[in-house]
Formats: structure tokens, sequence, C-alpha cells
């Protein structure tokens, strides 16, 4: 096991994993020159804002903690005395700014039920209806963005294979330049959660890409581990080259093959070759 290589992939969320802002803004459409139906992507992205917010402020406090983010979930543990929260009353505890320690406390705990919850999925919390809702909104976006989610998730099967018949293992973090509790629901709705767990979800929005970049570095590196990051923006580029890592840019363009479907671990492991020197081994097509 000490001869083990671990792959840690640095993942963005939108428009890289899934669709979102360009479904909102156009420019998904865009790229197809005229061929996908823009209006349709719009309404495809509000729809997912309102279950977004809707689940966040519902079911993980989002509502109430919505300027107290945190880089990750477990930023305030230490603050977490274990404490038997089952007939504790999160709206009367009176959490606010400025997060003193007992604030911080008080926020933990909201931390721990949060993930919780999402260890769990949304199985857990959602009513038929509303999971009808969701599994039907799903299909649509996977139709409208020509299976760009259903693809990605293939792709995170594809490394759990790998690790199975290589001597490769395979982790997959999430930084996200959006706050924390969104983002979590994303991996949820988005169905990610299988691939990225709670622990593995960073928040950019006050402490910058690089910095989550040095705390993941930092939490997985060994002298077996390699890295690369899989975004789509400018900042997360820089950030890769001051960590020595492969950057692989995302593009939206149809023929691109930095892109879901098209992107596979055979050319990811090009970019980890290039930048570690060693040849990938991973052979797989998909």
């Amino acid at each position: 096991m000490n001869n083990q290589t671990t792959k840690v992939y640095i993942w963005d969320m939108d428009e890289t994993l899934i669709m979102l802002k360009s479904l909102l803004n156009g420019s998904y459409a865009e790229a197809f020159a005229g061929l996908k139906d823009a209006q349709k992507g719009v309404e495809i992205g509000k729809m997912w804002e309102k279950h977004i917010l809707q689940i966040s402020d519902d079911f993980f406090f989002y509502e109430q903690i919505e300027n107290c983010n945190k880089p990750f979930l477990q930023a305030l543990s230490k603050y977490d005395d274990g404490r038997d929260l089952s007939d504790y009353d999160f709206n009367q505890d009176g959490l606010s700014p400025p997060l003193d320690d007992l604030n911080k406390r008080k926020l933990a705990y909201r931390h721990r039920v949060i993930a919780n919850k999402h260890k769990h999925g949304l199985h857990n919390i959602l009513d038929q209806e509303m999971m009808d809702l969701w599994d039907a909104l799903c299909k649509m976006t996977d139709e409208n963005t020509d299976g760009w989610l259903s693809s990605g998730i293939s792709y995170f099967r594809n490394t759990v294979a790998s690790s199975n018949a290589t001597a490769s293992r395979h982790i997959n973090v999430l930084v996200t330049s959006g706050s924390l509790i969104p983002s979590l629901v994303k991996c949820l709705l988005f169905r990610l959660d299988n691939s990225i767990s709670y622990e593995n979800v960073y928040s950019s929005w006050d402490v910058g890409k690089r910095q989550c970049f040095q705390w993941i570095k930092e939490r997985f590196d060994s002298r077996n581990t390699r890295f690369c990051a899989i975004r789509d923006g400018w900042e997360e580029c820089e950030a890769a080259q001051a960590m020595k890592w492969p950057f692989i840019k995302v593009d939206l363009q149809p023929n691109s093959s930095h892109r879901f479907p098209g992107l596979t671990l055979r050319t990811v492991g090009f970019y980890f070759s290039i930048v570690y020197g060693n040849p990938d081994s991973e052979n797989e097509d998909n």
C-alpha cells in the first residue's frame, strides 16, 4: 500500500461538472451557434436556482447562516462539544454575529447537522413529489446539455473502476467560488455526492482559490500523491501553476475533448504525465 499512487482531482462546480451559470446567461447555447434554445436553458437554470435556494433554506439552515460562510464544514469542528442535538432548538438559540466562541459553537452544531444530512442524501429529506420534480429536472437538464451531467458522473464511476483495477487511488475534491451551503446542496441535487463527500467540498468565497488549493495539498500530500485541477477559470489556472499542478481548462465548445461528454481518464492521465514525469497507466476510454 505504501507504493499506491493517489490522484487528487480538484474540480470546479459550475461550467465544469454541471451546467448552470452558462444556461442562465446563454453562453452554453451560444457555443452551439444557434443550434440550442437559449431561452429553454434560462428556464432550466431558473428552476435549479429556485430548488437550490429552497432546499438550502428549508433543510440546511442557509437563511440563518448565509452571512456566516466558512470555507469547509469542518472549519469550526473544534468548537463542537458533541452535545446531543436531538432536542436542540435551532430557531431559539440566538445565533448572531459577531462570531465569538459561543456563536461559533452554535454554528458548528449546524455544520454537524448539515454534514449528517448530506451524508444520508436527499431521499431522506424530500417528499415524493419533490423527488419526482428533481428527477424530471435532472433528465431535462441532461437532455438540454447533451448528457453533460451524466457524462461527468460516468467519469467518476470510471475512476472507481480504475482504483479497483490499478495501483491508483482516486479522490475527487470540489473548490467552488460560491458560498458553502448552496454548494453542498448543489452537490446533492446534481447527484455528485456519491463521488464528492461533504468533507471534500471547499468554498473559496472568502479565502480565494489558492488558499483552498494549499489546504488540499497539506491534507493529501505524500510522496505518491499527484494533483490535477480541472476547471474553467483563470484564477484557478494561476493557483494551479503556483502549486505546480497540471491544469485542464474546461471548454464549452461542442467539439472539444475538454468537456463532458469528452473528457476521459486517458486525457487527464496525459496531463499528469507531463507534470509528474511518469507515463500514466490509465487505459480507460471513458
